[in-house]
């Protein structure tokens, strides 16, 4: 791994009429972004921390106030002095794997205000602010001092003022126990109901700066952020309150610091311009339409690494152990098994028939999960009653399982509630090592409060040390933990293909395009991918067992590269893919990636993005109910001939491909029927 920072260091400290005359401002190395820190008149008392951001367009952020609300009633950001400001530069380098591209480098301004409370008790606190090329952050440092030993805060006094005419594509959430399973929803920020908590990351599209995006990093110790929307427009965080103590969200010795609160930000003025102008044919129109510089931008976001570089170097030496795959996940389907000579379900029989689907077609994982509400190690699924979850059901011989898996040259996955972890994972971790299991899946946290993030931290160390790797369903967006603990591959976190199996409007195809440009933005998001039982939008209808998805073969593949997600599931029957041309396409799509760049789209409607692993590149494209044909430039490639093999909706054949070379001057044109897609992959000729 490759860890640099270089910080070039200035320091004043001069009286609070000096430091407060003009705006404190970082700049991005690039010049076109910044965040500026002021002490200013809210209304309530003079001197009172803000902070705005800015491109050259306009605002992003105005100005906006800072603070934290202590327990008690105290806040912490009332009027105060500036006693010191600190700037350095920050360069960062190192290799994400997995991730979206493998050698990460981050290059940013950091400057430190040092701020002390005008009356008693006269307390000492910062505000460190950063900016990236691609967006700001800043935290909050509460140092260690006399009379102030430790941390109680009942919640934060930030806040985020967006200028009047802002569009949101905003995640309304029933409350701080959640599974972050819901819809997007299209409004102007200032029309964004009261009653609504949101979930982040919240994508914006401004009246005149471009596009930004919400979010947190670094969340460690700490409780998770959302926001509430305010009179006039503003939005201000909200912190999950500790389980037991509703009226506390965070409980520390000092020193402490706060997450990152992260404003991702692109836009015509604020980056270069890396990717080039593309178009796309909306076919049911008959014309051409320039993906312009406000509909582009967006994607510019997809691409970001600011989550990753705002959270501390990988704690993990040796990753030659984490391989990134494709796994079953039977739950999903069912257990639907066509002609076998045994009943499906949890039995041996079953796992070895998965297992030796996988060993077949290259499948690396066989997940053991439930059945209804019943776990692979008994008890219900959920609630946790305190099954041990390192002794199978009866009905599973588990170590001959794991025997025929490790003949076979497959490698077995354990779901278990978050709860039977907590309990157990002290012996069952280092017990799952000693049997060869890859990783593990926790689910039903519906939780980011400090506690729960606490565990998770634990639990995904944990793991690590016993060279297993984690994903995460029923939980919260991620903030980064992957950088520190790479074996967490993937996230839930995002309504998904598995409401096909109950909802009776199911995960639709403008819904899967969305999340591309809104929850992908803070990490991996598992998906439940793999199903080819594709039926038109008008058609569908929810089944618990073998559920339909909306779409087509090709968007299924398209999925696979869309989204980033490194251990994407193969959710479908093995008897489902019997036959199936795409599957061996779907198998050999890599998880992981060297580098990601967008190529088209506008949110909710269509997107396209290109993944490269080693000399080859991957694209995948998916439309929502509209039919389209996009016109998409090859200007990523590297130069060179390549091979393009275009496996596209075609409706005289169940699965259409065709071939033919192209350079990085030229373009690609996919036909993308209704709730379709495109998978293309490019081969460098030799």
């Amino acid at each position: 791994m490759m860890h640099h920072l270089f910080a070039a260091v200035g320091m004043l400290v001069s009286s609070s009429a000096v430091l407060a005359a003009a705006p404190v401002v970082c700049r991005s190395p690039d010049g076109k972004l910044a965040i500026e820190f002021s002490l200013r008149n809210d209304g309530s008392a003079p001197s009172v921390p803000h902070y705005r951001v800015r491109t050259g367009k306009g605002e992003v952020v105005g100005w906006s106030r800072l603070g934290v609300g202590l327990a008690g009633g105290e806040r912490l950001g009332g009027a105060c002095e500036m006693i010191g400001v600190e700037a350095r530069a920050v360069r960062d380098e190192y290799e994400q794997f997995p991730g979206k591209r493998r050698r990460v480098v981050g290059r940013a301004t950091e400057t430190t205000i040092r701020l002390r409370e005008r009356a008693e008790p006269h307390r000492r606190w910062e505000v460190v602010l950063r900016a990236y090329d691609d967006g700001v952050a800043f935290r909050y440092r509460f140092p260690k001092q006399d009379g102030w030993k430790r941390l109680l805060i009942a919640g934060e006094r930030t806040r985020f003022a967006f200028p009047r005419g802002t569009v949101a594509w905003a995640l309304p959430l029933n409350g701080f126990t959640t599974s972050y399973e819901r819809r997007y929803q299209r409004l102007n920020v200032d029309q964004l109901p009261a009653k609504w908590l949101l979930g982040l990351p919240l994508l914006v599209r401004l009246p005149s700066a471009g596009w930004a995006a919400v979010t947190e990093a670094d969340l460690d110790e700490y409780a998770g952020m959302y926001l509430a929307p305010m009179k006039g427009g503003n939005l201000s965080a909200r912190l999950s309150p500790l389980p037991k103590e509703p009226k506390l969200a965070v409980k520390a010795p000092l020193p402490h610091e706060s997450p990152w609160r992260v404003i991702m930000v692109t836009g015509a003025a604020s980056l270069g311009s890396r990717i080039r102008e593309n178009s796309a044919v909306r076919s049911s129109h008959s014309r051409i339409l320039t993906n312009s510089a406000t509909t582009r931008d967006a994607g510019r976001l997809i691409e970001s690494d600011i989550v990753l570089n705002l959270n501390k170097p990988r704690a993990v030496k040796d990753v030659s152990w984490i391989k990134p795959g494709k796994t079953t996940f039977p739950w999903w389907n069912g257990y639907v098994l066509d002609g076998v000579a045994f009943k499906p379900g949890l039995n041996t029989a079953t796992m070895k028939h998965y297992i030796d689907f996988c060993a077949a077609n290259g499948i690396e994982y066989h997940s053991l999960d439930g059945l209804g509400n019943t776990a692979w190690y008994g008890g219900p699924i959920n609630p946790y009653r305190g099954a041990d979850p390192t002794t199978a059901l009866p009905a599973i011989d588990l170590p001959a399982v794991l025997k025929h898996a490790k003949a076979k040259g497959v490698r077995l996955r354990l779901w278990m509630n978050w709860k039977a972890a907590e309990t157990h994972m002290a012996r069952s971790f280092p017990l799952y090592r000693k049997w060869g299991v890859e990783g593990v899946m926790l689910d039903f946290m519906d939780r980011d409060d400090q506690e729960m993030n606490r565990f998770l931290r634990r639990a995904v160390k944990l793991a690590a040390e016993n060279r297993l790797t984690v994903t995460l369903n029923g939980v919260a967006k991620p903030t980064g933990l992957e950088r520190t603990y790479p074996n967490l591959l993937t996230h839930e976190g995002v309504l998904n293909l598995e409401y096909n199996k109950w909802d009776k409007l199911g995960c639709g195809p403008g819904h899967q395009v969305t999340v591309a440009f809104t929850r992908m933005l803070a990490g991996p998001l598992d998906f439940h991918q793999g199903s080819f039982r594709g039926v038109s939008p008008g058609t569908f209808k929810p089944r618990n067992n073998a559920p339909l998805v909306m779409g087509t073969p090709c968007r299924t593949l398209a999925g696979y590269v869309v989204y980033q997600n490194h251990l994407s599931m193969v959710a479908d029957s093995p008897s489902a893919y019997a036959g199936h041309p795409a599957l061996p396409v779907l198998v050999q799509i890599p998880t992981t990636w060297d580098d990601t760049r967008f190529v088209a789209g506008s949110v909710g409607e269509y997107v396209a993005i290109a993944r490269r692993s080693g000399t080859t590149w991957h694209l995948g494209a998916m439309t929502d109910r509209q039919p389209r044909t996009l016109k998409l430039p090859l200007t990523f490639l590297r130069p060179g001939r390549y091979t393009v093999e275009s496996w596209v909706d075609d409706p005289r054949a169940k699965f259409g491909l065709s071939r033919r070379t192209a350079t990085a001057a030229e373009t690609v044109t996919v036909r993308l029927d209704v709730a379709g897609g495109a998978y293309v992959r490019f081969r460098r000729v030799k």
